[in-house]
């Protein structure tokens, strides 16, 4: 059998529409993606020559507290941390490293962009309403996760981890690639916990859970977000933890809200119609002797 035929006739050909044939759809979705990569790649290019200043910007929640009521930055009582590399090479890759994620993160609204432009021919007047304020939220809520760990939960974990181990008397060195790593994972898990209810927004919305349903599995959900806290935690203490899984709960709860508010309504059962009323036919008077029939208002029997 022609392999080319068969795939013809039973891949591409079931999935095909009257609009555009399915190697229009790949060859378009091709140009996307290519588009998408070169656009990363440029960006790239102008983050990796500003690599030691991203590095640096990076360090600061390292040895500095922000304070929200003065919009700035306050130094520790921590002693300077120097970095140092342990490897030939490892200076070199943190800032590719780096470079990439940034690039990565402000090419994010082009590369949503060339994804929204692929997926809405095929959507609905109705799911085009929905889907588009849905991405561009998600996206809203990614980068204020990363903004809120940035500011609040990277310099309280940290201070918290470096004045504990200078307490015990030891002093601080930290390898580049440790740092940038830890870093970079804590802004990552969090921006992806700021999408949380989001998701559960999107779940309520398809009907796959419901508000009643979640406010049932509150406890597990708190125990859920310790567990996934202490997977996600790249240190063990608890105390990292609980800066990682009370706002996964807490958002939890703003999950509840949201799906009880957008959650796809339970359709109104439908009111039992009564049965139609028969009404009785009257039957035809017999007559008491010969069988004749008689009529009601026959004269002629009167």
């Amino acid at each position: 059998m022609d392999i080319q035929k068969w795939l013809q006739d039973k891949v591409f050909t079931p999935l095909e529409d009257k609009k555009m044939p399915v190697m229009e759809h790949l060859v378009e979705l091709q140009v996307r993606l290519t588009r998408a990569v070169i656009i990363i790649g440029l960006v790239f290019v102008g983050t990796f020559f500003y690599a030691d200043a991203l590095v640096q910007w990076l360090r600061v929640p390292l040895q500095n507290m922000f304070v929200p009521g003065e919009l700035r930055w306050i130094p520790t009582d921590l002693p300077t941390v120097p970095f140092v590399f342990l490897t030939p090479a490892e200076a070199l890759w943190q800032n590719v490293k780096v470079a990439g994620l940034f690039a990565l993160v402000l090419a994010t609204p082009y590369v949503l962009w060339e994804v929204w432009q692929f997926v809405m021919p095929g959507l609905h007047s109705q799911e085009r309403r929905f889907v588009g304020p849905f991405v561009m939220i998600s996206a809203a809520a990614f980068y204020a996760g990363l903004l809120f760990s940035f500011f609040f939960i990277l310099p309280f974990a940290l201070n918290f981890l470096i004045s504990y181990g200078v307490s015990a008397g030891f002093i601080p060195q930290i390898s580049i690639a440790q740092y940038v790593g830890f870093a970079l994972w804590f802004l990552l898990v969090f921006g992806l916990i700021f999408e949380v209810p989001l998701a559960i927004t999107l779940m309520a919305k398809l009907g796959w859970v419901s508000a009643p349903m979640l406010k049932k599995y509150r406890k597990w959900a708190f125990l859920g977000a310790f567990l996934f806290a202490a997977i996600l935690t790249p240190t063990p203490d608890p105390f990292n933890q609980c800066l990682m899984a009370i706002p996964m709960y807490v958002f939890y709860e703003v999950g509840i809200i949201s799906a009880g508010i957008f959650g796809k309504k339970p359709a109104p059962a439908a009111a039992a119609k009564p049965a139609p009323a028969v009404m009785p036919m009257p039957k035809p008077a017999m007559a008491a002797s010969g069988g004749d029939y008689v009529s009601v208002g026959d004269p002629k029997r009167r």
